[in-house]
């Protein structure tokens, strides 16, 4: 069975990647992105939900700009809280799925096992408490919805990690990369996967999703360069920069990060999902589908 599909965000790098997963697999889909609506209007979500008549609406767009939100707070929590709400409630009203994509900012950070869904959240920065703003609007508000909580999130359609250290290993001879906050890398390509087959069955709930495994981003970026090399992305491997572990206090930053948000995906093993494959093979993947574009 195909179905109508909205998409907001669709602009953004896990955005684009749900909508191609969608349209490959046949379904009707609207990609929106601030340019066709304006999430923080009411009105306009309305209209345009009423237009499309979407069976899901797939949630992507969000405030993302982790310091800038410390100083932003106003347009952090409109977006990604009053934004949410307008989605949420139109969304009702044509009795349409909804699906919520989240992070793991919403906790502290200061445990040392991976969290479970239901753990308690304590989110520390303004962009963690505007994103569980947006969970919580969710939960009361809709009767039919689904929130992933997501991490480190990689894919060729946007600026991320990857790209930035792939990037400057060609034009630094030395990287700093920290090695005391620990989590999860996450392939767009393989989240989106996920979001379809949830998104078209009837396991409501929230979900943590990522890569399987866990590293720091000093360890993330040991990877990118040795499976760069062994993939010979880099156009001479004589000049690569030596990647050198350093502590976030080294470079302080206005929001707070997670020191370990290493996610545990019991919602997946108990729903009956498969588990996405390990973080080093996305990683792999994904230089596979850079090479392409």
């Amino acid at each position: 069975m195909k179905y109508r599909i909205m998409v907001t965000g669709a602009a953004g790098q896990l955005g684009y990647d749900v909508v191609k997963t969608f349209e490959t697999d046949g379904h009707h889909v609207l990609g929106c992105d601030r340019d066709q609506m304006d999430i923080t209007d009411q009105q306009q979500c309305m209209d345009q939900i009423d237009d499309f008549q979407p069976d899901i609406i797939i949630h992507c767009a969000a405030y993302t700009a982790v310091d800038q939100a410390e100083s932003d707070i106003d347009t952090a929590f409109a977006i990604n809280a009053v934004g949410t709400r307008n989605i949420t409630v139109a969304a009702e009203k044509v009795k349409a799925k909804l699906v919520y994509i989240s992070t793991d900012y919403v906790f502290d950070g200061m445990g040392s096992t991976p969290y479970q869904e239901y753990d308690e959240t304590n989110p520390q920065s303004i962009y963690g408490k505007s994103k569980l703003a947006g969970e919580r609007l969710v939960q009361s508000l809709s009767t039919r919805w689904f929130i992933i909580r997501t991490s480190w999130v990689f894919g060729s359609h946007g600026h991320n990690f990857v790209k930035t250290m792939l990037n400057f290993m060609e034009k630094r001879t030395q990287l700093q990369v920290v090695h005391d906050q620990q989590g999860s890398p996450t392939y767009t390509v393989d989240l989106a996967r996920l979001i379809a087959e949830l998104a078209l069955s009837e396991k409501y709930g929230t979900y943590h999703a990522s890569n399987a495994g866990s590293c720091t981003w000093f360890e993330f970026a040991e990877a990118i360069k040795e499976e760069a090399i062994k993939y010979g992305a880099f156009q001479s491997t004589s000049r690569i920069a030596e990647i050198l572990p350093c502590t976030t206090a080294e470079f302080p930053r206005p929001a707070p990060r997670p020191a370990y948000s290493v996610m545990d995906h019991m919602g997946i093993r108990t729903n009956g999902l498969q588990a996405m494959r390990p973080w080093r093979e996305a990683l792999i993947a994904f230089l596979h589908e850079l090479d392409k574009k």
